[in-house]
């Protein structure tokens, strides 16, 4: 019987060559992968060549105690689940060992069936742990309902699509600009759906090479690259029983398009470097800004992998196409960042709002949030005032012209106003500078030469 986690990896630290085959078999027999030591040289040399799950310690090591080693195991593992082992089981030892971290206690003579219970245990408070990173990392994102409540008519229609489909086991695919909330959408369906309890795990397609994102996506098996000295578990693994959500899937190299499409089909994948196909129970949810239907004619996108991917299409708005949204997320927005921060802040001058609404937010939400937090912080009255706004909001307040194209402007301006936009809407700068097809540095220059830095 395995445990809910699968295929755990183990460490049987014993100088009794005897035991540590008996429990080797037995942790073998539920579907684990065994390592074992017979002294402290040998454990720590373990536990520095790759990661393990939990490890069975003998509190008598020949001359060496276990109980001392146990430390040693913590600092060069921290996280690790250690379980003491001993024939010499007395309250004051159990105590003495929990006191120094081990997880759970066993004595000697123990069941199989003893072991497996000792894992499961282990199984549930690692599943715990991880629910809890989970939980830690929503709480650090703006809460979602925040950013999805809206009176508009068209995002109305997005969310309706979304929590009606979020409850079943479809494919999603979540368009709309950079900075509209696809995100916000994704963790939203998960919340909604009946993976909620399990993981949500976040794969963002353009922020590594080929090569790292396949080891970041599928994981890795020790040796299987220079620098590969342990097995890693990939994204694919961490949300298994949950939600995986990859972010701007228009960006993800064409030679692992085929890997995730088997993925989707089979829920199978191979770590790079080891051939053994592995199972994993994950929900798709996929987001772009990408037209997907242009990258597929240019031989970009597999035209196979789309269509897997587009079975429930749903499109996020942008926000100048919610103009009634703007101030109600604005104020919104405004009263987590006061909380957040602990200041007294209770709202906008009127000259402020007045900028909030007459901006594009070619950024979209992301600038609109990103503009509210740095008001927050800036102010030290209750509201937030025009000249605590950035430059770009502090034009649009002001009266000054909008820079249009075809207006009365300068090749200049237009080139500032483009920069901006452009920087304002992705997510990094070098991002900004392949959109605008120059390289960082000259991105750079040109930002200081407007006074855009």
């Amino acid at each position: 019987m395995q445990t809910s986690r699968g295929t755990l990896q183990l460490l049987v630290i014993d100088d009794e060559a005897s035991l540590r085959r008996t429990i080797r078999i037995a942790l073998e027999s539920f579907g684990h992968t065994v390592k074992d030591a017979a002294n402290r040289a040998q454990a720590l040399e373990a536990l520095r060549a790759q990661r393990f799950d939990l490890a069975f310690l003998d509190l008598k090591l020949g001359p060496e105690k276990g109980l001392e080693l146990l430390p040693e195991l913590l600092a060069v593992a921290p996280g690790l689940h250690v379980v003491i082992v001993t024939a010499h089981a007395s309250l004051d030892t159990a105590i003495e060992a929990l006191r120094k971290g081990a997880f759970d206690y066993l004595p000697k003579p123990f069941t199989p069936n003893q072991l497996r219970l000792a894992l499961d245990r282990s199984a549930l408070v690692r599943g715990l742990r991880d629910r809890v990173a989970a939980l830690e990392e929503q709480v650090r994102q703006l809460p979602p309902e925040v950013e999805l409540d809206s009176a508009e008519p068209s995002v109305r229609a997005a969310l309706d699509v979304a929590f009606q489909v979020a409850p079943t086991e479809a494919t999603v695919l979540v368009r709309g600009e950079s900075g509209t909330g696809k995100g916000v959408l994704a963790r939203e369906l998960h919340a909604r759906s009946k993976r909620a309890a399990r993981p949500f795990v976040t794969v963002h397609c353009p922020s590594l090479s080929a090569d790292l994102l396949e080891s970041d996506l599928f994981g890795h098996a020790k040796g299987a690259f220079t620098g590969a000295v342990a097995d890693k578990i990939g994204k694919v693994d961490a949300a298994d029983g949950g939600t995986l959500f990859l972010d701007e899937i228009g960006d993800l190299p064409l030679a692992l398009q085929p890997k995730l499409l088997r993925l989707i089909q089979d829920k199978t994948y191979e770590r790079v470097g080891e051939p053994a196909a592995r199972s994993a129970d994950v929900r798709i949810v996929a987001a772009t800004n990408r037209p997907l239907e242009v990258e597929v004619r240019a031989g970009r996108f597999r035209e196979d992998l789309f269509y897997r991917l587009n079975v429930i299409e749903i499109t996020m708005p942008a926000l100048r196409q919610r103009r009634g949204d703007v101030l109600p997320l604005a104020r919104h927005l405004l009263m987590f960042f006061a909380r957040q921060s602990g200041k007294p802040v209770t709202g906008f001058t009127p000259e402020a709002e007045a900028a909030l609404d007459a901006y594009p937010w070619p950024g979209n939400v992301r600038e609109l949030r990103n503009a509210v937090e740095r008001g927050v912080i800036l102010t030290r009255e209750e509201r937030v005032g025009l000249e605590h706004m950035p430059g770009q909001l502090t034009a649009a307040g002001g009266g000054a012209a909008r820079v249009e194209l075809g207006g009365p402007v300068t090749l200049e301006a237009l080139e500032a106003e483009h920069i901006r936009r452009v920087v304002a809407a992705a997510p990094s700068l070098d991002e900004a500078a392949r959109v605008l097809g120059i390289d960082p540095s000259t991105l750079y220059r040109k930002r200081k030469k407007t006074g855009l830095s």
